[in-house]
């Protein structure tokens, strides 16, 4: 198979089949445009940054070497994604199920894809880079180890960044956490219980 020549940022997704379809079904002139004009950011820019780092999970894409893909959800406490510059993002992983499917399918396809998703503000933002898995360096590890967790660390996922993109919000439907409902509703509770204090009084 060919290997596809890469002159826009975005063509890590737009390959020549998809871009034939954009053809077909009209979108590609809009497409095109973008690609001239600003296209698809090869970096983190700080209120990317400060949107990873704020993320409780995000969902990473692998595949093997035939090309079968795999899905993992990924989560900890905020921060556990870690950005190191803006081209690269890490986190631990720890012992889990020892079914080791993301990691072999980096083993021998090293192509990553991210998926991170704010609920409340509707906001996803599309990660594409190449991992590598690191399980020797004792430094690194622990730099990304997560504060309060006790399961073991057994290698570090380094992640060079090749592409990223922010999609609209149509239709994300808001949803939130048991916490963050409690931080909206806490206020609300004692201005009710304050209210009722002057009530009483009078």
């Amino acid at each position: 198979m060919k290997k596809q020549s890469i002159l826009y940022t975005s063509d890590i997704a737009f390959t020549p089949a998809v871009k034939a379809l954009q053809e077909v079904y009209g979108s590609r002139k809009a497409y095109a445009r973008m690609e001239s004009k600003r296209g698809w950011a090869n970096e983190l820019t700080p209120p990317i940054i400060d949107f990873v780092e704020k993320r409780d999970s995000f969902y990473m894409g692998t595949s093997n070497q035939d090309g079968q893909p795999y899905i993992q959800h990924r989560g900890g406490s905020p921060g556990f994604l870690k950005v190191l510059d803006p081209k690269t993002i890490a986190f631990a992983d720890f012992s889990g199920n020892q079914q080791f499917i993301s990691v072999g399918n980096l083993s021998e396809n090293p192509k990553v894809f991210l998926f991170l998703m704010d609920y409340p503000s509707r906001t996803r933002v599309k990660i594409w880079g190449e991992a590598q898995v690191d399980s020797t360096d004792s430094n690194l590890m622990e730099s990304l180890a997560v504060e309060g967790y006790s399961a073991n660390l057994e290698r570090a996922v380094l992640i060079k960044i090749k592409a990223v993109d922010v999609n609209c919000p149509q239709h994300i439907v808001q949803r939130y956490t048991a916490d963050e409902v409690d931080k909206i509703v806490t206020p609300l509770k004692e201005k009710i219980k304050e209210l009722e204090q002057k009530l009483n009084q009078l």
